[in-house]
């Protein structure tokens, strides 16, 4: 194991940033940017622990439960469960709990789902309208473009696996302090992905004997303070580190036209439409090199990423 010696560029920030402001000079860029100032309403003054407790109550919630806090989707090192809101709420914001399921130092996640999690999107404002109340969406989008809205709240320590999501959000980051580091879309071919995630859990002491190219990614980096709002475009990957127990509102929309999407896809994971088409001929085509021998298979395999190279691959 080696620690990551790669340079770390801070996340640009801005201060006072009205909607005007975003969408003529920040969106247009398509890179992350901590937006600091923003109204996002009472939420900030409101939303500490023995409130969230009072006004959700006994409102059962799916969380993710794990002994090790850095969370681990391929590998699923963590379980699922479902808890009264306020009972979950009290063990998130504890270091240690007698009542546990795997450990007195295990570790809660909540991502609010929608009623049916198959088929309904997380709509905070349905779900949780007493706190919604309290919360001002900034209005950097529009709102035909929506696509959901979802509560975040994790124990202090907690670090969710590398991932990228195919759809603009913002994170509104109510309480607590989180860590974030972004990798760009360009370093995808860096970052050993399985489906939308990277295997490369641990980002601090990355495994480069395991994970070699993982030393040539670019790293961006900020530290959430509440009420800071962050942007992260569609396909930036982010890997976020609970500072201290935390509340989080993310909002996503569809930067795309809507026919671009799944419109199955409830979570905002699935990729678009042609992507996923682009992918199965790819699938197909390693299937018919397959059928030549090895030295055949190799020289048309290179053509065929030649091609893409010269065709597809953007330099700007």
């Amino acid at each position: 194991m080696k620690k990551t010696t790669m340079a770390k560029i801070n996340v640009c920030t801005y201060d006072t940033v009205t909607q005007d402001i975003f969408r003529s000079t920040i969106y247009p860029k398509r890179v992350p940017a901590v937006l600091k100032g923003v109204k996002i309403g009472e939420c900030k003054e409101k939303w500490d622990k023995d409130y969230l407790k009072e006004v959700i109550g006994k409102k059962q919630v799916k969380i993710h439960v794990s002994p090790n806090p850095q969370m681990d989707f391929i590998k699923k090192n963590f379980c699922y469960k479902t808890l009264p809101f306020d009972d979950f709420v009290e063990r998130a914001a504890s270091e240690k709990n007698h009542e546990c399921f795997l450990s007195e130092d295990e570790k809660y996640y909540l991502r609010s789902l929608g009623d049916d999690p198959r088929k309904d999107i997380s709509n905070f404002q349905r779900l949780f309208p007493v706190l919604s109340n309290d919360l001002e969406i900034p209005k950097f989008f529009d709102t035909d473009r929506f696509f959901s809205s979802v509560l975040r709240v994790g124990s202090a320590g907690v670090q969710l696996w590398t991932h990228y999501d195919v759809m603009d959000n913002i994170l509104i980051q109510v309480n607590g302090r989180k860590k974030v580091v972004l990798f760009s879309p360009k370093d995808a071919l860096n970052l050993y992905l399985v489906g939308d995630k990277s295997e490369v859990i641990d980002i601090e002491n990355a495994d480069y004997s395991k994970y070699p190219l993982f030393k040539n990614v670019t790293w961006y980096e900020c530290i959430l303070e509440p009420g800071d709002v962050l942007f992260i475009p569609a396909l930036w990957f982010h890997n976020v580190t609970s500072l201290d127990f935390g509340v989080a509102v993310n909002i996503f929309w569809q930067h795309l036209e809507p026919s671009a999407y799944d419109h199955k896809d409830v979570y905002g994971n699935k990729d678009p439409l042609a992507a996923t088409k682009a992918m199965q001929i790819v699938d197909r085509a390693i299937t018919a090199l397959n059928n030549l021998p090895d030295d055949y298979k190799d020289f048309y395999a290179r053509r065929i990423i030649s091609r893409i190279q010269s065709k597809a691959f953007s330099e700007s």
